[in-house]
């Protein structure tokens, strides 16, 4: 059973009791529960756990006693006082067994959270069948959401149709008038109730006070640039624009720091990449959830000063450097894209930051580290919510959502190059080296940079695993993560024992190169639904190239090569034989980010070409052996016949 009562006070203050009932059954249910943990933030939340009670099947009890509970700072900030106030509570539970029951109770109390008067809830029910018995109750003031209504009307309280409320009991009068909805849901004991899909659902009850993006977008601009003049409460743009002009808000320590990372820099851009140089990989990122903090910025001078910041803060000094060079930065959220939802903050989960240089726009990830200038991670969201104090004055509608253009600087690129031997007892010896522009590039970077060198063969042991290569590591060099100017480049040496077994006659082995990782083609949509489009992704050119040495007097036989073109994407491959070497090499170009959905036949065929030219094998015969050489060079440097090209 699983109890839920949330109050809200006008003022913004809120009280949130949740009282559990469950039954252990199995040794994963006692280390499920053996502790319980409570994320808050101590400067506007407090988390009190007034009761632990188990009972066990004999009738005995026993109840956790105050000692148990600790309070302790979210592990991310254990270096880093400044977010102190970030917390974990937790209660140990020891003692229980499968057939206990485990009774208990938290509350949690919201007391003049930043963004108050203005208050947001947002409720799911569970529809995994763990729990059997779920009651939930809101308490607002006064009339604030007697009509219920759906998202893409644009209100501020939505109850989703599937879970109607059981009851509603309106209580006092005038300022003490307040509003209590009740939802009682009950699973079958048998268990016969279907379970319900949760994939891409809004939550069951929705409140937001914001009522509307807009004033969302200002209160969250308003929080993230600390000490900045206040435009929700000025009447003239004009005026508002002028303060701003004349009070830039940046600090002498701030302008002097700017001063100092550009003094090479000649363009916008070059000033632009220097503070972010700066602000990603010479201010550590604490890395918290977004809102952790109520959404309020440190300082830029503290920021700089304590040399650390979550994403909220790096933008605050990003900002503020950027400023100081009379150059713009706005912060943007990403994780939803539903302008005609309920608004409320808690459906982003990052920020990034906008900027543009006369010529381009750009967006920025700072909190990465090891990201380069003008790459973020890729995210489904096609469209950001922008934060910007002016437009709540300019009575703007919708200007804060904006589109997501995922635009690179620079072409995405990436090289695998397999210099590789094989040995007479079946041994393969292989060099691996890859040399990386974009997405794949960021994620060997992060990879690499948050884990110890020591630990760089696992991941390069799992990079061979992915990319096909079934041996085992032996060695690893990497670039810099932290040089974003250039290529990453990653280097492995592998070996695999028993590659081929000579005995067979003959043997046949694929080109050692790693897939090309097409998208698979969309799956046959619902009855009535529209079929979606084949995201191909950020535009890429891949080139694979193999370069095998056979044992001497083992000769071989190469498949024929295949040529595809299409407007979205082009891929060819080439297989030679060279003496007892073989050589192998397959260009994929991704030119655009999509492929229409009335082109699937199409896509489809172009797929299944790469796909079979892909599981094509080179025939091997050892030496004593005879075989017939196909698609090999010539002697005498004579030209070998053109491979023919079949149709997809």
């Amino acid at each position: 059973m699983l109890e839920t009562k949330v109050r809200f006070e006008t003022n913004g203050d809120s009280r949130k009791e949740v009282h559990a009932l469950a039954k252990i059954h199995s040794e994963l249910g006692v280390r499920q529960f053996a502790q319980l943990n409570f994320d808050f933030n101590r400067s506007f939340e407090s988390v009190e756990i007034p009761m632990v009670h188990i009972t066990h099947p004999s009738g005995g009890t026993a109840d956790i006693l105050p000692s148990a509970v600790t309070d302790r700072p979210n592990p991310a900030v254990l270096s880093a006082p400044a977010y102190q106030a970030v917390r974990v509570k937790s209660v140990r539970i020891l003692g229980l067994q499968p057939g206990d029951t485990l009774e208990y109770r938290v509350i949690r109390t919201v007391t003049h959270h930043p963004l108050a008067p203005d208050f947001w809830l947002d409720h799911s029910f569970d529809r995994t069948g763990v729990v059997s018995h779920e009651i939930f109750e809101l308490d607002l003031p006064g009339s604030a959401a007697e009509n219920a209504s759906t998202p893409s009307k644009n209100t501020n309280f939505y109850i989703n149709p599937a879970t109607p409320l059981k009851s509603t009991e309106k209580t006092g009068e005038g300022d003490s008038a307040r509003t209590i909805y009740s939802w009682d849901r009950k699973v079958p004991a048998d268990g016969s109730a279907p379970q319900e899909s949760t994939e891409n659902a809004e939550p069951d009850v929705l409140y937001s006070k914001f009522g509307n993006w807009e004033l969302l977008s200002v209160r969250l601009a308003e929080q993230l640039t600390p000490g900045a003049v206040a435009l929700m409460n000025i009447r003239s743009y004009e005026v508002s624009m002028k303060e701003l002009r004349e009070k830039p808000n940046v600090s002498e320590a701030i302008s002097a720091k700017a001063q100092e990372l550009t003094v090479s820099a000649s363009t916008q851009r070059q000033k632009l990449e220097a503070i972010y140089t700066f602000v990603s990989q010479k201010i550590s990122t604490v890395d918290l959830p977004l809102g952790s903090t109520g959404f309020v910025a440190h300082s830029a001078d503290k920021v700089l000063a304590t040399g650390y910041a979550n994403a909220e803060d790096k933008f605050a000094l990003f900002a503020a450097l950027a400023k100081s060079l009379g150059l713009n930065a706005t912060a943007a959220l990403t994780g939803y894209c539903d302008k005609n939802g309920v608004a409320r903050p808690s459906v982003f989960n990052h920020l990034l930051i906008s900027v543009n240089d006369g010529a381009a726009n750009y967006w920025l990830d700072p909190s990465l580290e090891v990201a380069p200038f003008g790459m973020v991670s890729p995210v489904s969201e096609k469209c950001v919510f922008e934060l910007n104090r002016s437009f709540y004055v300019m009575n703007s509608t919708g200007h804060e959502w904006q589109p997501f253009n995922r635009e690179l600087p620079f072409k995405a690129l990436q090289r695998v190059e397999v210099n590789a031997s094989l040995s007479d007892d079946g041994k393969l010896s292989a060099k691996v080296s890859y040399a990386m522009r974009g997405d794949n590039e960021l994620v060997l970077r992060e990879a690499l940079h948050h884990t110890a060198k020591e630990g760089w063969k696992e991941v390069a042991q799992l990079l061979s695993i992915t990319d096909g290569f079934r041996g085992q590591v032996t060695s690893v060099n990497a670039s810099d993560p932290y040089a974003t100017k250039d290529p990453f480049t990653v280097e492995y040496e592998l070996d695999q024992p028993k590659f081929v077994d000579w005995s067979k006659k003959p043997v046949r082995i694929p080109a050692l190169l790693p897939a090309l990782g097409l998208p698979d083609p969309p799956a046959k949509p619902p009855s009535g639904s529209a079929t979606a489009p084949i995201e191909l992704g950020t535009p890429l050119e891949v080139e694979t190239k193999m370069t095998l040495h056979l044992p001497p007097g083992t000769t071989a036989s190469a498949p024929a090569g295949t040529s595809v073109e299409r407007d979205y994407a082009t891929y060819s491959s080439q297989y030679v034989v060279n003496g007892s070497t073989l050589t192998a090499t397959r260009r994929i170009k991704f030119v655009l980010r999509e492929v229409p959905a009335a082109r699937a036949a199409d896509y489809n065929a172009f797929l299944r070409a790469v796909r079979s030219d892909e599981v094509q094998d080179f025939t091997l015969e050892p030496s004593g052996s005879s075989a017939q050489k196909t698609n090999s060079a010539a002697p005498d440097g004579a030209t070998p016949p053109k491979p023919v090209t079949p149709k997809p």
